[in-house]
């Protein structure tokens, strides 16, 4: 709009110059006379079609590749094929997924933020949109896997950003945050800078600004704590006799919004934060687990369990 008003300013001059030059000349300087005029027209020609091109820029929606680590495929409703930089998710349906070891990093649009995709991580674009306001409207799934997000602050009013999770939809207008999805759909969320808001089971929970918590399927959001970001383990071993075979059974305790891999399998962590493993006792076994917080933070415990 300022570029059309500055464009009418600019034809209200040059229209009264080239009245006023036409009245100075003399009748018989034609020549000058359509001289002058097309170089007005010229002109005038030029400052429309800067202002059109102002008009009608095209805002690109989607989520771009910018970093890619291991196995990761891109997917296309039900199609997937490796991915590649730059690759463009844009409509609905289209998402990402990683294997093991594996990682990703997307733009969101082309200024908006970065989001950080863990291993074994699962996303889809449920809409993409453009607000009457102008605002960009975002909403994901991630049935399973670590996220974290970085994004500007909107400026917006219809602006919205959302992940819905299979405990429920956390919805940012600009903030720090990442989340874990377990197998059992166990949500945990963990805020850095600004805040969320996160629904489960009807009920609304604000998580501010250095603040985590953890929502289960078919329950309201627990009570936001202090942010911990602890990727630490603690565990003990029990062992047992099953049919005269001989069973160990890993226990282990870490936050209860982390996330576990054992062995390169997803586990189920309890709202205490706890895990069982239970293996057959042989002669020198050993366990890899990796404990991954909402923020991203890994790290990986190799466990003698016999």
């Amino acid at each position: 709009m300022a570029g059309l008003t500055q464009y009418c300013k600019h034809l209200v001059f040059f229209t009264g110059f080239n009245r006023a030059a036409t009245r100075r000349l003399r009748p018989g300087d034609s020549k000058r006379r359509w001289l002058t005029l097309g170089l007005t027209s010229a002109l005038m020609a030029l400052m429309v079609s800067s202002v059109t091109q102002a008009v009608t820029v095209r805002v690109e929606r989607g989520l771009s590749v910018r970093r890619l680590q291991g196995d990761v495929a891109v997917l296309r409703g039900s199609q997937a094929r490796a991915a590649r930089m730059n690759d463009r998710l844009s409509a609905v349906g289209d998402g990402l997924r990683t294997g093991g070891r594996s990682s990703a990093m997307l733009e969101v649009d082309t200024d908006v933020g970065y989001m950080d995709v863990s291993e074994q991580t699962e996303l889809r674009i449920r809409a993409l949109r453009v607000a009457a306001d102008g605002g960009r409207i975002t909403h994901l799934s991630v049935p399973r896997g670590q996220v974290r997000l970085r994004l500007r602050r909107f400026t917006h009013e219809g602006s919205e950003f959302e992940i819905e999770t299979p405990s429920g939809i956390s919805g940012v207008r600009g903030t720090e945050f990442g989340l874990t999805v377990q197998e059992d759909g166990k949500t945990g969320l963990a805020t850095l800078i600004g805040a969320i808001e996160t629904t489960g089971a009807g009920e609304t929970v604000a998580v501010p600004e250095g603040f985590q918590t953890f929502v289960l399927p078919g329950e309201p959001p627990a009570e936001p704590v202090p942010l911990r970001d602890d990727p630490g383990l603690t565990f003990q071993r029990e062992f047992f006799f099953d049919n005269a075979t001989r069973m160990v059974t890993l226990i282990g305790q870490v936050d209860s919004v982390n996330t576990v891999f054992v062995d390169g399998a997803p586990q189920v962590v309890d709202r205490q934060g706890q895990f069982r493993v239970t293996r057959i006792a042989t002669a020198r076994l050993r366990a890899e687990v990796v404990v991954i917080t909402p923020l991203g933070r890994q790290e990986t415990h190799e466990i003698i369990l016999l």
